[in-house]
């Protein structure tokens, strides 16, 4: 038994675990600012353009059914705002980190590299 818990305590002490609970509520709570955006911002401004806030009432009868052919138009474009707000924000995390890479040196890749080349003109 005791060996169980030393296990389910290295389990949870991981940092893989640790860093993947505070992005899932992180996550949680980045949802209604996404939300607000979308639709107090966005939908607003295609209800400016379009007369209404979302494509729902577009449909196409098909003997006595209906299709809903505006809601999936409706989720589609909200998707590509997400998506698009989640790329800007992954550009600009990524630009800031890369900045950040730049103060630490050559990689050990590059020393590598380095050190093999002066071994090399040493030899010759």
């Amino acid at each position: 038994m005791k060996d169980f818990i030393d296990e389910f305590k290295d389990f949870v002490n991981r940092g893989n675990l640790v860093e993947l609970a505070v992005a899932f509520t992180l996550t949680l709570f980045f949802v209604p600012v996404v939300n607000a955006i979308v639709d107090g911002l966005i939908m607003q401004l295609i209800a400016g353009i379009f007369g209404q806030p979302s494509f729902d009432s577009i449909t196409i009868d098909v003997g006595d059914a209906q299709l809903f052919v505006g809601t999936v138009i409706t989720a589609l474009v909200t998707f590509l705002i997400v998506a698009f707000v989640c790329f800007l924000i992954v550009r600009a995390y990524n630009a800031m980190r890369a900045q950040g890479d730049e103060d630490q040196g050559p990689s050990e890749i590059e020393l590598l590299i380095e050190i093999r080349d002066e071994l090399r003109s040493r030899g010759s």
